[in-house]
């Protein structure tokens, strides 16, 4: 290393190191995402599982119906689910769960799904 390279990462022998040094890339995310190819909702018309802005009442369960209904038959269903729950996922149903039956069971309320 250069005795003069103030941030250890200037000289020819730091950037050489940095350039590497692998630990700090990122790991492959595939594997975290392939399930997704496997949803019954994959080829879905995407307005089935995410409510028009202003959608309410009647209208808005029908929809939300609808798009359970696809996630009933779902073989990822449950991956879809708890992936919606961990990052917190704030809009369209996921996992057969509409974002208010999600935010019942972030709060700890008991949910029928």
């Amino acid at each position: 290393m250069d005795k003069n390279c103030p941030l250890n990462n200037f000289c020819t022998t730091c950037r050489l190191f940095a350039m590497t040094e692998i630990s700090r890339l990122p790991g492959p995310v595939m594997e975290l995402w392939e399930w997704q190819y496997q949803g019954a909702c994959r080829d879905a018309d995407d307005t089935l599982f995410f409510h028009p802005e202003g959608e309410r009442g009647s209208t808005r369960r029908r929809r939300a119906e609808a798009a359970k209904a696809i996630c009933r038959s779902c073989p990822v269903m449950m991956q879809c689910r708890e992936q919606s729950l961990r990052v917190r996922e704030p809009y369209g149903v996921w996992g057969g769960l509409s974002e208010d039956e999600r935010s019942a069971i972030l709060a700890g309320k008991s949910v029928s799904a």
